[in-house]
């Protein structure tokens, strides 16, 4: 027998009994490489810079040291503020300090994003409280009014530092950091370390310990990818057909729109599946609730956007469904990166459309794996796997005790129709559970996908990374957006990060699913999904950028 080194346990890093507790229950038994990194050094008080994909554990590598040292000495005001780029976000991480804290009955904590009600974010703060999380947006504002104070904060923790870059947040980070105390200790995370993350690190971190774990391409490695070329309008079939020939425990499929979850969740309870959307729509008690469902196996299917999965670890995922191709390589890992953890097996397919072409070829060169082809499900297979589950089930209901009225009242109708075949009964039997739907399925033409290379003309590569053209002007929006006017431009000060970090956090989009912007004069146009609902766009109305509200309408 080979020997192995011990990996120290939660209890080796200094924190505290308490926290040791809470952990036990909870089912922890070993710290992920950052975890065992960076719970050390916030112990002791230092600075620290982590580099590192989500799914490796980082929101315990900074709420437990937090919870350890402050559990036991929380003095007045707020003592710690952690920073989040979208709400899901945001409240994932509270809901984490909540699980991580419950052996603290003094410990309280209040999340304050955009487009959630001021009423309860304003009695907390009045109350009072130790912990915060926050995004920047909705932070600034209640910095403004006066309702949050941070001149006794004493941990910062910014979360995803570079996808904050990205929505146009770093301006607003800056002024939460100068407000804050020179002595408080801040924790910076992000995946990736852009110029301006680091300059805001140098700015303001002080001799910090920088811990980097390059898991993404490790993280893809371990999961089987693969892709199926499936026209649009191909797609609902398509899903259905994978989902019945791949073997899995539970799987989540991955959409870039929030109707696109029900729609499509809609579509697999029709065809007999335990499915759920999860989307922004739901209320924070209904998040919960699917996701408690999922854990449980009352439901196996999960349908999502990318916000609100972020995070989302359920041991039972064993399938990810990539239904809309994520614009970029990293938004990829994140969705894959929801099976496979924690070193378990995991299956990843990816539906690739023929406007889908060059982004399949930037996945594959950001995470340096290649994704394999896989052949549509045919006809012949799905009908011998349901053959073969028929007779599972079929075997299991003999061996259940459960036949005797069913013998009873059988037994006398033949009897009475001594004509009738008992396995014509039978299968009269089980078409009646059928319902009408249809048992075996049949092939229809398939379009081939073109060769490799064809797909992968020089002209049109890009650099590992990019997602789209420029944010500018052009004649007509993108395919599937739909063009806004917004009351605000050049005159106010509007930036386009400002548009992209505000609408994206007010109605839960993805910062990815904002499309080109162009900043006049006097006013912006941006280009959104199509589908927006009325409640959105309502929303979006009202809310203030640049000291105006958008008013936003579509273009003409």
């Amino acid at each position: 027998m080979s020997s192995t080194t011990a990996v120290p346990g939660f209890d080796a890093l200094g924190l505290s009994p308490a926290v040791c507790q809470t952990l036990a229950k909870l089912g922890y038994q070993e710290p992920s490489p950052i975890q065992g990194a960076i719970i050390p050094a916030l112990i002791e008080g230092h600075d620290v810079i982590g580099q590192a994909q989500t799914g490796t554990g980082k929101t315990a590598a900074f709420a437990l040291p937090l919870l350890s040292r402050l559990a036991a000495d929380l003095g007045p005001g707020i003592q710690v503020l952690v920073l989040a780029p979208t709400r899901e976000l945001a409240l994932q991480v509270t809901e984490s300090i909540q699980r991580y804290g419950a052996g603290n009955s003094a410990l309280t904590l209040v999340s304050l994003c955009g487009g959630m009600p001021y009423g309860p974010q304003l009695h907390a703060l009045r109350k009072g409280v130790q912990f915060v999380v926050g995004t920047p947006g909705r932070v600034i504002d209640h910095l403004e009014k006066g309702t949050l104070k941070l001149d006794q904060l004493r941990c910062l923790v910014l979360d995803e530092a570079d996808e904050m870059l990205r929505m146009g947040f770093i301006e607003d980070v800056e002024r939460i950091m100068e407000a804050m105390p020179k002595t408080t200790q801040i924790a910076l995370f992000s995946a990736t370390m852009p110029a301006p993350v680091r300059r805001l690190a140098h700015r303001f971190l002080k001799t910090p310990q920088e811990v980097t774990i390059r898991n993404s391409t490790e993280t893809v490695a371990a999961i089987n990818q693969r892709y199926l070329y499936v026209p649009q309008r191909d797609k609902q079939d398509a899903l259905i057909r994978v989902l019945e020939v791949e073997d899995f425990d539970a799987a989540i499929v991955f959409t870039r729109t929030k109707d696109a979850t029900q729609e499509v969740a809609d579509i697999l309870q029709q065809h007999g599946h335990a499915a759920a959307a999860l989307n922004g729509d739901l209320d924070q008690g209904q998040r919960e609730q699917v996701v408690s469902q999922l854990k449980s196996g009352r439901i196996n299917i999960l349908v999502a956007t990318d916000v609100v999965a972020r995070g989302l670890d359920v041991p039972r995922i064993s399938l990810v469904v990539n239904y809309d191709i994520p614009f970029d390589a990293e938004t990829y890992v994140h969705r894959v990166g929801r099976t496979g953890r924690a070193g378990r097996a995991g299956e990843a397919i990816l539906f690739v459309t023929p406007k889908d072409k060059r982004l399949l070829s930037v996945i594959e060169r950001t995470t340096r794996q290649p994704v394999a082809e896989m052949a549509w499900p045919t006809a012949a297979q799905i009908n011998q796997i349901r053959d073969r589950r028929f007779v599972e089930r079929l075997e299991k209901q003999l061996d259940s005790g459960q036949l005797a009225p069913f013998q009873a009242l059988l037994q006398t109708w033949l009897a009475d129709h001594p004509e009738q075949d008992p396995v014509a009964v039978a299968a009269a039997l089980a078409a009646l559970a059928q319902d009408g739907r249809a048992f075996h399925v049949q092939d229809k033409p398939r379009p081939t996908a073109p060769p490799r290379a064809a797909r992968e003309p020089r002209e049109a590569r890009s650099p590992a990374g990019s997602r789209r053209p420029p944010r500018s002007a052009s004649a007509s929006p993108e395919a599937g957006m739909q063009r806004y006017r917004v009351a605000v431009g050049h005159r106010h000060g509007v930036k386009p990060g400002n548009l992209v970090g505000a609408i994206a956090n007010e109605i839960g989009l993805s910062s990815r699913q904002i499309g080109r912007i162009a900043i006049e004069p006097g006013h912006s146009t941006v280009e959104l999904p199509q589908g927006l609902s009325g409640k959105q766009l309502r929303h979006l109305k009202t809310v203030w950028v640049s000291g105006r509200q958008l008013e936003i309408e579509p273009a003409r």
